[in-house]
């Protein structure tokens, strides 16, 4: 049985298990989660590593997986819970051909458990019995669904418990690990953020995104991952409508990977753009003398830095 992890270093190596290079204040902040039990919210750019995370603990610490992936309109119905009506008109029907129920029983018979389809969030509150422990409730993008179920959302965390009209209120054995992601499209309540541990998952610096690259992309060789990391991060300083993510890298570096690159060239760059950036505005602006200049720049201070090191 995976136990939670007992320090910081010990989390830090659960999440290098599942292949994720963690900062140390992201490893810090999740050990203070697991140990007291409090949700993470994680918040920063789309492609940066949050919805990872879950998948990483989940995987690691051997607990099921339960995600809520939010939108706009989210509700009860589709979050929590709903009734099988299809299901309970079949039984009223076969119930009257019957008539051996009279209908305040039928009532009762037909708003019981076997008639509950569970969402994502009533299911992280039940039992999981073939695991080592809760599962992991990932609620993802919680910036894409409207203020009234942030409001919902309060109850939950806060005493781990939905009460459906009919059977009554079902609280969590023992709360579930959640962790709560958003891209920032909007602001997210006070009110919620102050019930859960916060962490800003900023864009890696360039030592860091290449240790990414050399545990999700292994297969690349050794000059093409430093010359895309170099390439990312100018991009990354630069005015585009969408910022190329980690997971855009690690894509890139696969796809040039696939085309036998071994180095970048102006050529590879303008070929695969559209695997890094996934605005037409943004790729017109770089593919062709910007994208010359910047791999020019890139190998520049790449050839400075080997030099200073041998020197």
């Amino acid at each position: 049985m995976q136990h939670l992890p007992d320090s910081v270093d010990a989390t830090q190596d659960l999440l290098s298990q599942g292949r994720y290079v963690a900062d140390r204040s992201l490893a810090t902040v999740l050990f203070l989660s697991l140990r007291l039990g409090r949700p993470l919210f994680l918040e920063g750019e789309a492609g940066t590593g949050k919805t990872e995370i879950a998948k990483v603990l989940a995987e690691t610490l051997n607990r099921d997986l339960v995600r809520l992936q939010c939108y706009e309109g989210l509700d009860v119905a589709s979050a929590v819970y709903e009734w099988n009506y299809a299901r309970q008109m079949v039984e009223i029907r076969l119930s009257e051909a019957v008539g051996d129920r009279d209908r305040e029983q039928l009532a009762s018979d037909i708003f019981a458990e076997p008639f509950l389809i569970e969402r994502p969030i009533l299911k992280a509150l039940r039992p999981h019995p073939y695991t080592a422990g809760p599962p992991v409730l990932l609620i993802d993008e919680l910036d894409r669904t409207d203020e009234p179920f942030e409001a919902f959302l309060l109850e939950v965390l806060s005493d781990y418990q939905v009460t459906i009209p009919e059977l009554g209120t079902i609280k969590a054995p023992e709360p579930p690990i959640v962790i709560i992601t958003s891209n920032r499209t909007r602001e997210i309540h006070d009110a919620l953020k102050r019930r859960c541990y916060y962490h800003w998952v900023a864009y890696p610096s360039a030592a860091r995104e290449l240790e990414i690259l050399n545990v999700k992309a292994p297969t690349a060789a050794p000059e093409l991952s430093r010359q895309v990391v170099g390439f990312v991060q100018k991009l990354r300083q630069m005015d585009l409508f969408k910022l190329p993510g980690v997971a855009e890298t690690i894509d890139w570096a696969d796809a040039l990977t696939q085309l036998d690159r071994a180095v970048l060239s102006q050529e590879a760059v303008d070929d695969t753009l559209g695997v890094l950036l996934k605005y037409q505005d943004d790729i017109a602006k770089i593919e062709g003398s910007e994208a010359r200049r910047i791999l020019d720049e890139v190998k520049r201070e790449m050839a400075e830095a080997a030099a200073t090191s041998d020197s």
